[in-house]
């Protein structure tokens, strides 16, 4: 019966140990990842930097985010150079140099292919979380749906898988890696949780589930559906 204050005085010291790790563990996390890219932005653009123009030259402290500032304003500066005519016959023979290289335009290509499909305002990329029995009947696999499969990949499973959808399975805890698979529409099981939902369901290993309500899943579906068929009926 004398344990029981200290006990109790453990269990609650505890509980407020792992409640504020829980709330700074992420903030500092976050701060910690700014601050190194800032960091590394500035140390390869600093050292180009003009002792003149250099605040670092003139005060006792190092000014951290110059080069991070001087970076997004030259990026700027370079697509408002390439939106006119000279600067896309510039692009364009950059690219025809490049293309004539057979090592580097195979990387440049896909480089870019990959930035413009994720950047592109009408991009559709993993806008859709789905299930997929993986990696055998019965086990279920959580999945980031792309988009309708197309070309010869399409063509050749066609007759026997009908439509496919290209989805990203990504791995646990780091889901900017994974594989792409090609699956029959008809067994992905679509879920209504978003893409940052599923992204915090890979990565904590499912310990943080997103909320659902079926009810309310039903309604918004039932509404995208309808809004869905009469942008339909307004096309025709």
């Amino acid at each position: 019966m004398t344990d029981t204050p200290r006990h109790s005085l453990m269990h609650r010291l505890r509980t407020y140990f792992f409640t504020g790790f829980i709330v700074c563990a992420p903030l500092v996390i976050t701060i910690w990842l700014i601050w190194s890219f800032v960091g590394w932005v500035d140390s390869w653009v600093v050292p180009y930097i003009p002792s003149t123009y250099n605040p670092d030259t003139y005060v006792p402290f190092r000014v951290p985010g110059l080069g991070l500032i001087i970076g997004l304003v030259l990026i700027t500066l370079v697509g408002f150079l390439t939106a006119n005519i000279i600067g896309r016959k510039i692009v364009q023979t950059g690219e025809f140099i490049v293309g004539r290289m057979p090592l580097v335009r195979s990387i440049y290509n896909g480089l870019k292919q990959i930035l413009e499909t994720v950047l592109s305002d009408k991009s559709n990329t993993f806008q859709k979380v789905g299930l997929i029995e993986y990696p055998r009947k019965g086990l279920y696999a959580l999945v980031f749906m792309a988009t309708e499969t197309g070309g010869e990949v399409q063509a050749k499973v066609g007759d026997a898988a009908g439509q496919t959808v290209a989805v990203f399975l990504p791995t646990t805890p780091n889901p900017t890696s994974g594989f792409l698979l090609f699956v029959p529409k008809t067994d992905i099981i679509e879920l209504s949780m978003s893409v940052e939902e599923g992204a915090k369901l890979v990565i904590s290993a499912g310990l943080v589930s997103p909320e659902y309500d079926a009810t309310t899943q039903r309604l918004a579906a039932e509404a995208r559906q309808k809004a869905e068929q009469d942008r339909r009926t307004a096309v025709e």
